[in-house]
C-alpha cells in the first residue's frame, strides 16, 4: 500500500525485483561491449556458447566483483560462465574418455548363430584378412612402377651417393593427389639378394640399424605364401607425436628376383588410439636382384635394391620434404654398419626371426604380368621418364655449418604440428621455407 491508501500491485516497488534488475544491467555490459567490438572489426561469430564463454573471460571482471554484495551480480555472473562453459566440458569430456577408454571392436553374432558357427566365421574373416593384405592387383601396380607405365610425373634427382660397397640413388616426385612418393636405388657389393631380402624383412634385428623403430609385432603370419601382418611403432622428434603402422607384407619371386610389396591395411584387431599416431596411407616394396658389380669383372656378386615409398605422415608436404631431404642420406649410411653385424649373427648361428623365416616363402609372379612386363619394357624407355635436376651438395657436405639449419627446421616442423590446414598454414610454410633458403644461401 503507498503513502496515498492504494495498494499498489506493481513489481517495481519490491526491492528483490529492483536488485535482479540491477543484476541483469551489470551482467549485460559485457555482452554489449562485445557486440559493439564485433560489428567494428567484422567479427565472424563463432558457436554462441563460445561467444558467450569468450566474452565473459576478456571482459573486465572486477565491474562484477566491486558491486556491493547485496545485488548478488556475483553469483550470477559465474552462473553464466558455468551454464555457457557447459557445452565446451562436454565435447571435452568425450574426447578424453575416448582417448583413455577406446571403444573395442568387435564380431557381432546374431543369437540364432551357434557357437560352431561363430568360431566358423571368425576363421573366415581371419582368412579374408590374409587374403587380401596383399594382392596380384598390388603387385601389378608395383610392377608398372618398376616399368615407369604407372602414369605419375617424372622423377627429380635428389641424391647420388657412394661408401665402401654401396652406391645410393634417389628422386621424388609431387603426384596431383596424396603425398610426395620417392624413389631410391642402391647397389650392395658382394651380397646376395637373398641376404638382402632377409636384410629387410628382418624386424626384430633392424632395430640394430634403424633407430626410429622403436616396436614391432607380428600378428598375423601365413605359412604357406609367408603374408605377414606387421605393427610398427616409428619413434619422432620430441615434438610430434609417434607414428603407428599396420603394414601388410608379401614376397613375390620370379627367376630369383623378389618383389617386396608393403602396404598399410585395416586390422580390427588393433583398434585406433589417440597416440601414437597411425599412418593409413602407406607404400613401400622393393625389387631385389642380382647385377653386374661395379668391379668391372663381369660377374653378378652386386644386389640391386629399387624401393618405390610414399605415406601420409600428417605433417606439411613442404616441410615434410625439407626434413626427409636431410636426413635421408643418414638413414641410409646406417645400412652399411647394420650389414655386418647381420653378417656376423648369421655366421654365429643365431636363430632367425619369425618375419625373417616368412621371407623365405614367396609366391611365382604370375604369367600374365611377366608379359605385361616385357611388353611394356620394349616400349618405354624408363630413362624418359626421369628429369635430372642439379643439386648442390655443397649445401649438404658442409656438417660444420649445418647446425643452424636444424635449428630452423626443427621450429618448422613443430609449427607445422600444430598448424596443419587452412591458409595461415600454407603463408607460414612458404615464410619458413623462404627463410630457410637464405639461411642455406649465406652458408
Amino acid at each position: 500500500m503507498d503513502p496515498t491508501g492504494k495498494v499498489n500491485y506493481s513489481l517495481w516497488g519490491k526491492p528483490a525485483v529492483m536488485e535482479t534488475a540491477a543484476d541483469m544491467m551489470f551482467c549485460m555490459v559485457p555482452i554489449w561491449v562485445a557486440v559493439a567490438v564485433g560489428l567494428i572489426v567484422g567479427w565472424s561469430w563463432k558457436p554462441q556458447w563460445v561467444s558467450i564463454f569468450l566474452m565473459g573471460v576478456k571482459s573486465r571482471p572486477r565491474l562484477v566483483w566491486e558491486t556491493p554484495p547485496g545485488y548478488g551480480a556475483r553469483r550470477f555472473w559465474l552462473a553464466m560462465m558455468a551454464v555457457s562453459a557447459f557445452p565446451m566440458w562436454k565435447d571435452a569430456w568425450k574426447t578424453f574418455s575416448a582417448w583413455m577408454w577406446p571403444p573395442a571392436e568387435v564380431i557381432v553374432v546374431t543369437p540364432d548363430v551357434s557357437r560352431a558357427a561363430a568360431s566358423s566365421s571368425e576363421l573366415i574373416v581371419k582368412e579374408e584378412v590374409k587374403r587380401e593384405v596383399v594382392t596380384t592387383e598390388d603387385l601389378a601396380r608395383f610392377m608398372k612402377m618398376l616399368d615407369g607405365t604407372d602414369g605419375g610425373p617424372a622423377w627429380n634427382i635428389m641424391m647420388d651417393k657412394s661408401v665402401t660397397d654401396m652406391t645410393y640413388q634417389a628422386w621424388r616426385r609431387d603426384p596431383e593427389e596424396g603425398p610426395t612418393q620417392y624413389k631410391s636405388r642402391t647397389i650392395f657389393e658382394n651380397l646376395s639378394p637373398e641376404f638382402v631380402r632377409d636384410f629387410f624383412w628382418d624386424d626384430k634385428f633392424r632395430a640394430h640399424w634403424d633407430d626410429m623403430l622403436i616396436y614391432s609385432k607380428v600378428w598375423e603370419d601365413d605359412k604357406e605364401t609367408g603374408a605377414l601382418v606387421v605393427q610398427w611403432v616409428r619413434k619422432y622428434p620430441f615434438f610430434c607425436k609417434d607414428r603407428e603402422y599396420i603394414i601388410g607384407r608379401r614376397i613375390y619371386e620370379h627367376n630369383g628376383t623378389y618383389y617386396c610389396v608393403c602396404q598399410g591395411t585395416h586390422y580390427p584387431q588393433i583398434p585406433r588410439q589417440h597416440a601414437p599416431r597411425r599412418v593409413d596411407v602407406f607404400w613401400s616394396s622393393w625389387r631385389i636382384r642380382a647385377v653386374e658389380s661395379a668391379k668391372g669383372d663381369g660377374q653378378m656378386t652386386a644386389t640391386e635394391v629399387m624401393l618405390f615409398h610414399h605415406e601420409e605422415m600428417g605433417i606439411q608436404k613442404d616441410l615434410a620434404k625439407l626434413g626427409i631431404r636431410q636426413g635421408m642420406w643418414g638413414c641410409v649410411k646406417k645400412m652399411e654398419p647394420g650389414i655386418v653385424k647381420y653378417k656376423a649373427a648369421r655366421k654365429a648361428g643365431e636363430p632367425l626371426s619369425q618375419s625373417a623365416l616368412a621371407a623365405q616363402k614367396s609366391t611365382k609372379v604370375p604369367r600374365h604380368l611377366l608379359n605385361e612386363s616385357e611388353q611394356s619394357t620394349k616400349t618405354v624407355d624408363i630413362s624418359e621418364n626421369v628429369k635430372v635436376v642439379i643439386v648442390n651438395d655443397r649445401d649438404i657436405q658442409h656438417d660444420n655449418k649445418g647446425y643452424l639449419k636444424w635449428v630452423v627446421l626443427g621450429g618448422a616442423v613443430a609449427l607445422a604440428c600444430g598448424i596443419d590446414r587452412g591458409a595461415v598454414g600454407k603463408f607460414l610454410v612458404f615464410g619458413v621455407a623462404k627463410r630457410l633458403g637464405r639461411v642455406g644461401r649465406r652458408m
